[in-house]
This record gives structure tokens, C-alpha cells and sequence, in this order.
């Protein structure tokens, strides 16, 4: 049997016959090293982490570019630090799912230290003192980043922040947090560091340094820290690169873990935690990987020579950015996860079978998208595009489900189609009111929050930290019924905090509605106005 663990490791002879590769270095003079001399910092120890970012960690160990791992800080995930962390090591089990349905199996050892920010606060403060640190990394999903409401209020829990001593316990939220540890480098004398967001969203350094500096602004303003800790964090001491990130981690799938049960690993199994999240000690991906990096560290940055990895300027970051995830995969992602959960599918891959479905997803990005992208130069829009469409989204070995993309709609949909249209607003020679996929796509999601799927049955949306207030919105629309529909989508088309834009002020919102109309006609509506919009 194979056991996920440093003592199971020893055995090497089994761990080679069964074709997992393990690592090439003393894991625990790495993890010693680790504690000494911290130099990477990951908040987030989730799927894309344990999936991407310490696998890139681990070829640079291998490849004698790093002496040191990653330290991991658990701020919010603690059940899921129990259960997957702990018992194992902090060693992962990556398990990348190739197009023929070869299974490439690595154990991944960098992470050096592991913390849950609730027990080690003190630890967590000596860390981000060392001065060898160099970067902090995110993967925390964008409403990590979230200190205010949709309305512009801020949480609750974050205003009861705002009047507390910042190092003498953890604050509440995740910004906080990072607000706080990086005061106590501050503290410490001042040393440099990057901050750097690896979050699938647009211009994440921005929204991290926007959310880190708001509030310390207001510790300052209640005389909890000095005045010249927002000079430091403004300064050429701290950076907040862009970034963009590309992978498909999805849920653990259970035929994965029962190959790896047949091929004798022991005690892997898939647990659901206490907020709906599925974890395993194994992480199953796509091979496809890319992390595009603007080259802004002040104190040095870890050497990375992995597969994907490239570091460029601010301006090219961008550019990969509006390519993937405002036209090229994640608008794509968004559009058939709402579309298909309404005709009931449960696999990407199995949509990716339906000739409507394709059609739309092309239209979305070649018909609409691509006028408004810029060639990025160190990718080409095209070739992604068609990786995507031909060999990522048809893998039928990535167990992704259109349920798990629709989680948090409501926190994407203004990059992934918001900046699409805002593009069309302002460009002197394209019409926003000439979009229709898109539209299709925004009145697929306000579909999708009726919980009825096209036949009329009901079915349990995906969570969304603004599903109540949306469903409320709905109030009164009744399937089968479109006379029903009146002004209850205008809160939603209208809200600029949402998309990024008012729909009625750029003159899509009627269209919207009109397809939405359509899709609730009855059963089989949706697969309706979904066939006539791609065949128009």
C-alpha cells in the first residue's frame, strides 16, 4: 500500500513501480530551511494552490533554483487545513488528467511550513518580520478580496476591524489579515516585499492593493498605527503586481480516487466540508497551465522555471488578461455553466458535444470577443482560443461541472462579460446594442436563478454570497408565465457593481430581458431560444 506521508515516501522502490514520481529532494531539510529563512508566503491552500502553485514551487526546488519551500497560512479554510493538510504531511498527491486518459501522478513536497492563522498568529508575525521574505501569493477567489458589499458598505465584520489594535490578534477578514502582517514588517523595519494576487480575475493587484490600503487608512484614521505605514505600503518597498492565472482544478473527482484505490494508495478520500466544499488529499487538473507574472519584486523573487511561467511587464499582463478571462476562457466558462445547468448537464465535457452550446460559446468569444482583444505577443489569442474549445473544455478526463463554475457568478460576471461591452462603449467603430451572445449569456444567468431548469423542475443553485438578494429580485416571475416578467430584473441589468457598467445606459438591457422572456416560455424554452439565437 501506498501511503500519502514522509514516512510512506521512504519506500521508494514502491512508489516507482507504481510510476508516481516523488520529489528529488530531502523534504525535510527543505521544511527546516523553510522555517529558518521564509521567503514565499501562500495565503490559500486550496485547490489551485496544492493544483499549480506549489508544483511550480517544486520544480524549482528540483531544479536547485530555491533551497527553501513554501510557508502556507490557512485564514479561512481551517476545516479543509485539518482534514487535507495535517493528516498528510502537508504533502499533496497531483494527479494531472491527460486528453487519452493517462493519469500523471506526482507527490508535491514544497510546502515547507503550514499554518492556520487562528493558532499561529505570533508565528505568522515573526514570518512576515524576516527581512529575506520576498513575496506573499494569493489564492483566496475574488470575493477574498471583498471588504464592502455590493452596496458600497462595508461588511460588518470588517468595520468592527476598523477599531481594534490590528497585531494583538487576528483580525476578521483575509485583508485584514495581510493588512495587519505586513504593519508588523513595517515594524520590523520596513523591508521590502511583493504582494502579489494569482486570483482569476481582472487587475488583481489593484483590487488587493485597493482592499490593504482602505484598511489601514482607517486604522490610522482610529490612531491604531502610525501615519507613515501607508508611505511604506505606497512606496517602492511594497508592490502589488498583476497577474494572470490558467488552469482547471476542479473538484476531486470520485473515478480518480478509485484508480488511485486500485492502484494501492491508501486513505485518500473525498470529503465534503461543513460549507459544501469537495477536498481530497490527491488534486486532479489539466495539464494546460499558465501564470503570467508582471516583474515587480522588490526584494528579489523566487526563481521559476516551470511550464507556463512567464514574467513581463505590467502592459503585456494586461493584455493576456483581457484575452483570457474577458474573452478567451472565462466568459466561455460562465456562459454554458449557466446555459447548462438550466438544460441539465453535469459535465463541461459533455456539453462541449452540443452543437448550440459550441455555437454560442464561439460566438461569445470569435463573433464578440476577439474584436476587442489585443494580441498579448507571448500568447497568441487565436491559439489559445482553439486549445481551449478543441482540447480543454472536450477532455472528457477533467471532471469539471458547469454546478462549480456557476459558484459565484454574481463576482465575475462584470470582467468576464462587463469589460467585453465596456470595450464596445468605448471603441469608435463597434456598437454595443450589435451584441447578442453576450446579452444571451447575461439572460442565461438571470435563467439560472429561477432554479428551474427547462423543464420546469427545480434545482439547487450554486452558492453565491448575493444568491438571497438576487432570488428576491425575482420575486413574482413565474415559469411558463412571461407576462409575468415586469421590472424585476432592472435592480440586476442596472447595477454597476455587478457588471461593471448599467445595462440600460449602453442599451442592452431590453434585449436581455427579451431573451429572458423567451427562455421562460415554458418547458423547453430555453434550448429554443438558445437554437434560434445561434441559428440567426
Amino acid at each position: 500500500m501506498l501511503n500519502l506521508s514522509i514516512a510512506g515516501l521512504k519506500d521508494k522502490k514502491a512508489w516507482e513501480d507504481n510510476g508516481t514520481r516523488i520529489p528529488k529532494f530531502d523534504i525535510e531539510e527543505v521544511s527546516k530551511k523553510t522555517k529558518e529563512n521564509p521567503r514565499w508566503v501562500h495565503i490559500g491552500p486550496g485547490t489551485l494552490f496544492r493544483g499549480f502553485i506549489a508544483a511550480i514551487a517544486q520544480d524549482s526546488i528540483e531544479q536547485g533554483l530555491m533551497d527553501s519551500g513554501i510557508t502556507v497560512l490557512s485564514t479561512y479554510t481551517n476545516e479543509f487545513f485539518d482534514k487535507i493538510y495535517v493528516p498528510y504531511d502537508n504533502l499533496i498527491l497531483h494527479v494531472q488528467m491527460h486528453a487519452n486518459g493517462f493519469l500523471e501522478k506526482a507527490v508535491i513536497g514544497s510546502v515547507g511550513e503550514a499554518l492556520r492563522i487562528d493558532q499561529s498568529w505570533e508565528r505568522a508575525k515573526e514570518i512576515f518580520a524576516a527581512p529575506g521574505l520576498q513575496m506573499v501569493s494569493f489564492t483566496i477567489t475574488e470575493k477574498g478580496y471583498n471588504i464592502r458589499s455590493h452596496t458600497g458598505e462595508f461588511f460588518s465584520f470588517v468595520q468592527e476591524e476598523f477599531s481594534r489594535d490590528p497585531v494583538a490578534s487576528p483580525p476578521n477578514s483575509t485583508m485584514g489579515i495581510v493588512a495587519a502582517l505586513l504593519y508588523s514588517r513595517y515594524k520590523a523595519g520596513k523591508y521590502p516585499i511583493a504582494v502579489v494576487s494569482m486570483d482569476n480575475f481582472s487587475h488583481n493587484g489593484d483590487k488587493l492593493k485597493d482592499s490593504v490600503l482602505t484598511i489601514s487608512k482607517k486604522w490610522i484614521e482610529n490612531n491604531l498605527v502610525e501615519k507613515d505605514f501607508v508611505d511604506y505600503l505606497l512606496s517602492d518597498a511594497v508592490s502589488f503586481p498583476w497577474t494572470v492565472i490558467d488552469k482547471i482544478t476542479p473538484r476531486p473527482d470520485p473515478d480518480v480516487a478509485q484508480v488511485l484505490e486500485k492502484e494501492g494508495f491508501e486513505n485518500l478520500p473525498i470529503i465534503i466540508t461543513s460549507n459544501k466544499t469537495h477536498v481530497a488529499p490527491f488534486v486532479n487538473a489539466e495539464v494546460t497551465q499558465y501564470l503570467i507574472m508582471e516583474d515587480k519584486f522588490p526584494n528579489g523573487r523566487p526563481e521559476m522555471n516551470s511550464r507556463g511561467v512567464h514574467f513581463t511587464d505590467r502592459e503585456t499582463v494586461d493584455k493576456v488578461e483581457m484575452m483570457k478571462v474577458c474573452v478567451c476562457l472565462n466568459p466561455l466558462h460562465t456562459a454554458m455553466s449557466v446555459i447548462g445547468c438550466v438544460l441539465g448537464f453535469t459535465k463541461i465535457s459533455d456539453e462541449m458535444k452540443d452543437p448550440d452550446i459550441v455555437k454560442l460559446i464561439k460566438g461569445v468569444s470569435e463573433s464578440e470577443g476577439m474584436k476587442v482583444v489585443v494580441d498579448p505577443g507571448i500568447i497568441k489569442p487565436e491559439d489559445f482560443l482553439k486549445e481551449v474549445l478543441e482540447e480543454r473544455f472536450p477532455n472528457p478526463y477533467i471532471p469539471d461541472t458547469p454546478q462549480r463554475i456557476a459558484t459565484d457568478t454574481s463576482q465575475k460576471v462584470a470582467i468576464r462579460f462587463g469589460n467585453t461591452i465596456k470595450s464596445y462603449v468605448s471603441h469608435p467603430e463597434l456598437d454595443p446594442k450589435s451584441l447578442k451572445y453576450i446579452p444571451f449569456a447575461i439572460a442565461g444567468w438571470c435563467r439560472y436563478l429561477l432554479g428551474v431548469d427547462d423543464e420546469g423542475n427545480a434545482f439547487e443553485l450554486s452558492p453565491d454570497p448575493m444568491l438571497e438578494e438576487l432570488k428576491e429580485y425575482l420575486s413574482g416571475i413565474e415559469f411558463g408565465k412571461p407576462e409575468s416578467v415586469k421590472d424585476q430584473l432592472k435592480p440586476i441589468l442596472s447595477n454597476d457593481k455587478i457588471f461593471g457598467i448599467d445595462l440600460y445606459q449602453v442599451g442592452l438591457a431590453d434585449k436581455i430581458v427579451a431573451y429572458f422572456k423567451e427562455m421562460i416560455a415554458g418547458p423547453g424554452a430555453t434550448r429554443k431560444a438558445l437554437k434560434k439565437l445561434v441559428n440567426s
